[in-house]
């Protein structure tokens, strides 16, 4: 059987925010879409998020020094 991407032991975990997420993750830290970096929407890890270009996604990778960080992307088509 073949698995995932998004649910290989290797691939970090990938949410993506509500509305209201983003626009207080983009308030808080005085940012623009724009200044996020980007993220495919072919990207495999995010093809069962049925993301749409604009939306942001949370990364969550773990990391035996300082424990869970998390990193954002804004889904682009091109």
């Amino acid at each position: 059987m073949e698995k995932k991407p998004a649910k290989h032991i290797l691939v970090p975990n990938h949410t993506k925010l509500s509305d209201s997420e983003a626009k207080q993750l983009l308030e808080k830290n005085n940012l623009r879409r724009e200044h996020l970096p980007r993220i495919f929407i072919s990207d495999p890890a995010i093809k069962d998020l049925d993301p749409e270009s604009g939306d942001i996604i949370k990364i969550e990778r773990r990391s035996p020094t300082a424990g869970v960080a998390h990193f954002y992307r804004v889904v682009s088509r091109a």
